[in-house]
């Protein structure tokens, strides 16, 4: 049986309707997705007890999926089941995304639990190298893309995003803790006459079960309002939500979708 680990945003409904079985879902206070029924709802608090009711319901296969941010943990309300996790949860709650995202992996993963990937699940959920848009880029916005896989890259190290906005070989924003359109939100005073492109990719050393890249619809709308000219994302390594609406976005509002693969 499968559980899904379900966050906010779009991908843990995109998912579920992929599934020929449903799943059980899981959300953590907080945190829950906002068009999915949740069946078993629990506190950060009570992390333990969740994974012992996974096994005794006879989980054997859980999915981490949508967006969690880092809740406040209150020690009165840690269980006994839970209290063995506090040094992994405390870790997991002052480490980067993906050192965090790992920390409670191996929490699952040591209970006897395996962690698949969304992609893995439904790999439609990813778009093959190309550019299925109209508007196509020109050779100075593809090396801005490959300047763009440089500072994700450099990023990497100290684990604090997955894109960045380059123009004309310079970084005009990187991804923070606060994600991908408050990065495009920023730039939307920007001082120029506009152009450059989003660059989205996972981190070269991320575990890729959890956490992997993600654009949508809301992403092509915030990229027109940053002034881009395209979007740039590695193949196989980013999730494409509502993939048609994004490609229509792209069409209507002028963008290019270029998914680069490693040769681009």
């Amino acid at each position: 049986m499968l559980a899904l680990i379900a966050g906010t945003g779009a991908l843990p409904e995109e998912l579920v309707a992929r599934l020929s079985e449903p799943p059980l879902v899981c959300a953590m206070e907080g945190f829950a997705p906002e068009r999915l029924a949740v069946d078993i709802p629990f506190p950060i608090e009570h992390l333990g007890s969740l994974v012992a009711d996974l096994k005794a319901r006879g989980v054997s296969e859980i999915c981490l999926a949508g967006a969690v941010g880092r809740p406040a943990v209150d020690p009165a309300r840690i269980d006994a089941a839970t209290l063995p996790l506090v040094p992994v949860i405390q870790q997991a709650l002052t480490s980067g995304d993906d050192g965090a995202l790992r920390a409670v992996m191996g929490i699952f993963e040591n209970a006897g639990l395996t962690v698949r990937a969304a992609h893995e699940i439904a790999p439609d959920l990813l778009m093959p190298a190309g550019c299925p848009t109209k508007a196509q880029p020109e050779p100075a916005e593809l090396a801005d893309a490959r300047r763009g896989a440089e500072i994700v890259a450099a990023m990497s190290a100290a684990d604090i995003g997955q894109a960045c906005v380059v123009h004309r070989g310079q970084a005009l924003a990187v991804e923070s803790v606060f994600g991908t359109n408050w990065m495009l939100g920023s730039l939307g005073q920007r001082p120029d006459a506009g152009g450059g492109v989003l660059f989205k990719a996972p981190k070269p050393d991320q575990d890729r079960r959890a956490d992997l890249p993600t654009i949508g619809p809301d992403t092509v709308t915030a990229a027109v309002v940053a002034g881009l000219s395209g979007l740039v994302i590695a193949a196989g390594g980013v999730i494409v939500l509502e993939r048609d609406r994004v490609i229509a976005e792209c069409d209507r509002l002028g963008l290019f979708l270029f998914v680069a693969g490693p040769d681009a």
